[in-house]
């Protein structure tokens, strides 16, 4: 953003330096209006948006929640072949 003392300089040569002084000083206040607002909008928001360290932590959980959905998919991969074998050795039984 252009500095306040180069705007004055500026404005100072076409306006006038009285001129120039009111339209630097609203111009502050323009800018601290704004930064304020957009203070006000972080705070609000803030609460709804997520960190690093937010997502560090679902990052976490997603990896244990990962490491426990393969551990049940191998007990029961292992279980429904232990089945299907025990299913065929009772087939086999009967059949002869």
């Amino acid at each position: 953003m252009i500095a306040t003392i180069d705007l004055f300089e500026a404005l100072k040569t076409r306006f006038g330096e009285q001129e120039a002084k009111i339209i630097v000083r609203e111009m502050e206040k323009i800018e601290t209006s704004v930064e304020t607002k957009v203070d006000k909008a972080f705070e609000n928001k803030k609460d709804v948006l997520a960190t690093k360290q937010d997502i560090k932590i679902l990052e976490v959980k997603i990896a244990e929640n990962k490491a426990d959905i393969i551990k049940w998919m191998v007990a029961l991969i292992l279980g429904l072949f232990i089945a299907l074998i025990g299913s065929m050795a009772a087939l086999i039984k009967l059949i002869h």
